[in-house]
Parts: structure tokens; C-alpha cells; sequence
């Protein structure tokens, strides 16, 4: 079953969603250092949807993704820390539009009173649909699908804003594998993407906005040198 809206609809939704991560200071463009320590002409961060306004728009985008995707899911979880926001948020979307879900997160650490433990909210059971912003490396997934494995529940699929499209890194080397692609091919999970690199790059190449054409120069080439092609 495929993740992505029909290619026109898809990219309806990933220009609007550009648009709106632009506008909101999400997206920005110039000199920035990737967790790899690579240096990228652009910069995606989900911590700038910083009030309701915002927050609500960007769960609109998930779950019009989620539900157009087809993808089979019963409830929500997300990863400490971003992904606890945006899977409450987007819990809250699918019920506005008359599909309420359970959803579940973690704590970093587990706690040794109350209730105790590392997970909060709804118990983890049936098919669980990952919310997180972006995937770098694939490292938060493997975290969370042993979470909910050990809960006796099935990891089925992953939500994410944005698909960098560019390499992993593995022991501190590049691979030819993004990390979307690790978790769809080796570790089996759906993935749904609200929007790609490659529709930054379209953006740019419309000309929206100022200097869109020296941006788009660094992106190509960026691109060109740490894009996945595994």
C-alpha cells in the first residue's frame, strides 16, 4: 500500500505545507550544521511551531496526510521529546475530524513514583502509528519500536513532516540509504511524509521567494553530494 497522496493532491499539500514552514520560520535557508556535522544551506525545526495557531495548522498537515496515506494504524505514539506535541496534536486533529485515537509517549527517563515507568498515556496495543518531526538517522524509531514491542503492540508506521532525502550516517560514515528509506526497507515500516526535499527544491525553482535562485544553487548541490540514492 503506498503512503503518498495522489502525486497531484501530494503536492498541492507540500507546497502549502513549504509555504507555511517558510512564513513560520521553520524552514530557513543560509549556513547551518547538521547533527552529522555537515554544513546544509537549509535547516528544518519543528520547535518553531511555537504557538496554537501554528501548532494546529501543522496538525492539520499530518492528518491530512495520515488519512489520505490509507495507512492502517489504532493508535499514536510520540517520542520524547518533540513527538510528544505532535502526536497530542494530532490526536486532536483526527478526532475534529471524527476519527478519535488512543495515543501514548515516552518519558527519557523512567519514573520511580506514581504510576511509574517510561510510557504515558493510553496502553500501547495494536497497530501503533509513530508522530515525529524528521527522521536524521533513524535513531528515535528504533527506540520507540522497542518500546512498543516490549508493550506487546505492533510499530506499523511512522508520520514525518519533512524527508531530508539525503544520507545516513552509520558509525560516523555516509550510506547510500536515507533514513526513510532504512525504515521502510529494513525495518518494515510504513512511512508517511508530508512533504520532501524535492518539493524545497520546487519551491525554489518557482522563484516564491527572494533570492530563491541562490538558495536553490545550494540545495542542487547539497543535494547532489549527500542525496540518498540507496
Amino acid at each position: 500500500m503506498s503512503t503518498l497522496l495522489p502525486d497531484t493532491t501530494r503536492a498541492e499539500l507540500a507546497r502549502e505545507f513549504v509555504t507555511f514552514a517558510l512564513d513560520s520560520g521553520v524552514l530557513r535557508f543560509g549556513e547551518f550544521t547538521t547533527k552529522a556535522g555537515r554544513q546544509s544551506p537549509y535547516f528544518f525545526n519543528a520547535g518553531l511551531f511555537d504557538d496554537g495557531g501554528k501548532l494546529g495548522r501543522l496538525a492539520q498537515f499530518y492528518a491530512h496526510a495520515i488519512v489520505h496515506s490509507g495507512v492502517e494504524f489504532d493508535m499514536l505514539f510520540g517520542p520524547a521529546y518533540k513527538g510528544i506535541v505532535l502526536a497530542s496534536a494530532v490526536a486532536i486533529e483526527l478526532a475534529r475530524l471524527g476519527r478519535s485515537v488512543p495515543f501514548a509517549y515516552n518519558r527519557k527517563e523512567a519514573k520511580d513514583h506514581g504510576e511509574g515507568g517510561r510510557l504515558v498515556g493510553a496502553p500501547l496495543r495494536g497497530k501503533v502509528l509513530i508522530v515525529d518531526d524528521v527522521m536524521s538517522a533513524g535513531t528515535a524509531v528504533r527506540e520507540s519500536i522497542a518500546l512498543i514491542q516490549e508493550a506487546g503492540a505492533t510499530p506499523h508506521a511512522v508520520a514525518v513532516a519533512i524527508d531530508r532525502q539525503e544520507k545516513a550516517t552509520e558509525n560516523g560514515r555516509d550510506v547510500d540509504h536515507s533514513a526513510v528509506q532504512y525504515v521502510r526497507q529494513q525495518l518494515g515500516l510504513e512511512v508517511v511524509t508530508i512533504s520532501q526535499l524535492d518539493d524545497v527544491i520546487r519551491y525554489l525553482q518557482d522563484g516564491a521567494m527572494p533570492d530563491a535562485l541562490q538558495h536553490l544553487g545550494r540545495v542542487e548541490a547539497y543535494r547532489s553530494r549527500y542525496g540518498a540514492t540507496g
